[in-house]
């Protein structure tokens, strides 16, 4: 009876939870969530530096090659104040370099040459001066060539000659031609003048483009009876052209060494009379010397 009773008491007394098992994980803590990614207050604006502005990209290996038209563009900006042209020619000296942009305090952007944009174009000054300097030794020696045959030669004049119309009935052009040499013989009769222009040539650029223009060439014939192309020879001692290469109405000469060799004669035009214009150029011009010269040399070597 007592053992039943007491059963009882223990079957109504309340039961706990049961304590976790050993082997079962223990969960992490809680975690607090991110802050939100807000603007900074506008009391505290961002640092940006503007800074220089950046350099042009160089171009790759090969892509620039430096010509005639480049050098000139260095030349005039050289000589001018610097205004840009925008073209691809500023684009190349801009990406080689050569020139800078530069901005005034009024906003306006001008051009100038770099310390590179100056040495290239000393170089090409370098350049130009040589060529120049064997154009004009061949334009001398032509010249002294003339007067030892007994001729009156001229260098640098410019005179108006008479062109055809541009097309069939139109009026005669005129235009300023500014031959190397131009002689005539030594003579008072205007009949026998017999008027010879020479064209001096001592680079095959040059005269593959004085070949493109027909009009200089007729330009020459109408003040000449005669019109010739003196061309001169490479660094391999090359002549620079052929004489199929230029026109059959003029001649060729080529320069070998110290000798001028006819390699085509010109055709001869008889001219009965030259213009006024033309003598009035050549009275106030002054002749070349040296065939006078050389003869007062040869008397001075009899005296002694």
């Amino acid at each position: 009876m007592t053992a039943f009773a007491s059963s009882r008491v223990d079957a109504g007394t309340p039961i706990g939870p049961p304590p976790p098992a050993p082997d079962l994980p223990t969960p992490p803590p809680a975690q607090p969530p991110p802050a939100p990614v807000v603007d900074p207050p506008p009391s505290d604006p961002p640092q940006v530096d503007p800074g220089a502005p950046p350099p042009v990209a160089d171009p790759p290996p090969g892509a620039l090659a430096l010509g005639r038209l480049h050098a000139r563009r260095l030349r005039e900006v050289h000589r001018s104040a610097g205004w840009p042209c925008c073209d691809a020619i500023e684009v190349d000296l801009l990406a080689a370099g050569l020139l800078a942009r530069v901005q005034s305090a009024q906003g306006h952007e001008t051009l100038r040459l770099t310390d590179a944009g100056i040495a290239q174009l000393a170089r090409t000054l370098v350049v130009n001066r040589a060529a120049m300097s064997r154009h004009e030794a061949l334009v001398e020696q032509v010249a002294r060539e003339m007067t030892r045959a007994g001729r009156v030669a001229w260098r640098g004049l410019s005179l108006r000659a008479r062109l055809d119309g541009a097309a069939e009935g139109d009026k005669p052009r005129w235009c300023i031609a500014r031959p190397d040499v131009f002689s005539i013989r030594n003579t008072s009769v205007e009949a026998y003048a017999q008027p010879i222009v020479h064209e001096v040539k001592v680079n095959r650029a040059d005269l593959l483009s004085d070949l493109r223009k027909p009009d200089k060439r007729a330009a020459y014939l109408d003040l000449g009876g005669e019109c010739w192309y003196v061309l001169g020879c490479d660094a391999k001692g090359r002549p620079i052209g052929e004489p199929d290469e230029v026109p059959a109405e003029c001649g060729v000469l080529i320069a070998q060494q110290a000798r001028l060799v006819v390699a085509r004669s010109a055709v001869h035009r008889s001219l009965p009379r030259m213009p006024f214009a033309v003598w009035m150029a050549l009275a106030k011009a002054q002749p070349v010397t040296g065939f006078d010269d050389e003869l007062q040399g040869l008397l001075t070597g009899l005296d002694d």
